[in-house]
């Protein structure tokens, strides 16, 4: 989430988090994110034993390229083809691309179809109004038995009052999302994690909606 969206009408403000948006923002040389992991990610995947992974929303490949450099198979999935062909590019310089596939498919209306995961992650996706319990029901169905559920978010804050209604209530706790998951779900982690993190410039202090369940049957 940025500050970038003050001003903006709720229209324009949603219409930042389309596909049409995320492929202008990176057709451009530069780099949107770091290329390093999510923090929550390397708490919680650096204990497990590698397996397959999908990471859905996965932007520049960050999370799916540190995931296949400690030996997982993954599918990369996003909603921008610039964004994928740009993480693709990014697996490639980092030596990881032949343990990486790469899914176009919009988080929203993604369905498992019979495939099923080791670990099945998604960080700081934020669909407009509460939209992620449906995503994380979504994601739950792609875990296979005995595998994770790790999903991240932006917990609300006053750190992000400037956004607009919408984009506010597109935050989370992670708690929030418990309804998503069916039977069968042991939840190890709901909560909030206090985090850094620095935007335009300017260092502050959010917090991390952090789910992490495991199928049991």
């Amino acid at each position: 989430m940025s500050g970038h969206d003050h001003g903006l009408t709720e229209h324009e403000a949603d219409a930042m988090f389309e596909p049409p948006s995320w492929d202008e923002r990176y057709s451009g040389p530069e780099k949107i994110f770091s290329g390093a992991p999510n923090p929550q990610l390397v708490a919680e995947a650096t204990g497990l034993t590698p397996g397959t992974a999908l990471d859905v929303g996965c932007g520049e490949g960050g999370d799916v390229i540190w995931l296949a450099g400690r030996g997982w198979t993954v599918t990369g999935a996003d909603f921008s083809a610039n964004g994928l062909a740009r993480a693709a590019r990014h697996a490639e310089q980092a030596g990881v691309a032949d343990r990486i596939d790469w899914w176009h498919v919009d988080a929203r209306t993604f369905a498992a179809g019979g495939r099923t995961y080791d670990l099945v992650t998604s960080h700081f996706l934020h669909p407009p109004n509460g939209g992620m319990v449906e995503v994380t029901r979504r994601l739950a169905e792609a875990v296979a038995r005995g595998g994770h559920l790790l999903v991240v978010g932006h917990a609300p804050s006053e750190v992000f009052t400037q956004l607009t209604e919408s984009r506010r209530k597109a935050m989370f706790l992670a708690e929030e999302l418990l309804p998503a998951l069916p039977d069968g779900f042991d939840v190890l982690v709901a909560e909030q994690r206090p985090r850094t993190m620095t935007r335009d410039g300017v260092t502050v202090d959010v917090h991390d909606s952090t789910l992490l369940a495991r199928r049991t049957s």
